[in-house]
Formats: C-alpha cells, structure tokens, sequence
C-alpha cells in the first residue's frame, strides 16, 4: 500500500527559497503512527528517495492533529535557472509513492 493510499493529503510547498515541505495528514490515529513509525519512513531513507544528505531531513509529528511534516532541502533555489518546480507542489511524488504493509 503506497503512503498515497494511506494518507488523506500528500502535499507539497516551498518553505523559502532553499527548502520544501512536504504535508502528510491522516484521518485516522493508526495509519499517522504505522507511517511514522516504519522503517522506510526514517531521514536515512527519505534522504536516500531525493538524493540529499540525511542530516538536513527533518521529520515532524503533530500528534494532535494527525499530521507529519517532512522538511528538505531543494536541488535548486526556487526560481533559479535549474529550477524546474518553483513553487515546490509537485515534491511529493516520491515520498507518496513509499509502499507500507498492508495494517
């Protein structure tokens, strides 16, 4: 099962110029901890997925509203010449596309 299928949003954004968020939220309380306690959902891993250094991955629970934010850094500044999303919303795909066991 793909975090896309898991997941009520998949989003991403810029976060400035040099980083993107990317915005998980769930609606239930099972499918926020299964995510975010998996292995393949670990810095290391999603480092690996967007070919950045996994000390600049951050991972961000809010229990209280069933949501993780994951924050990167870009490739490119957004609107720099290498820049081929500038607003950041089209990030996502490779985190949405991690697969999960079936619960």
């Amino acid at each position: 099962m793909r975090l896309y299928d898991i997941a009520l949003v998949c989003r991403s954004k810029n976060a400035g110029p040099f980083q993107l968020t990317i915005d998980l939220m769930f609606e239930k309380e099972e499918d926020y901890l299964r995510v975010l306690q998996a292995d393949n959902f670990q810095p290391q891993a999603i480092a690996a997925l967007y070919q950045v250094p996994p000390e600049y991955v951050q991972i961000k629970p809010f229990a209280r509203i069933l949501t993780i934010k994951v924050v990167l850094p870009r490739h490119a500044s957004s609107g720099s010449l290498q820049d081929t999303d500038v607003y950041g919303s089209q990030q996502h795909f490779p985190l949405g596309n991690l697969d999960f066991p079936p619960a």
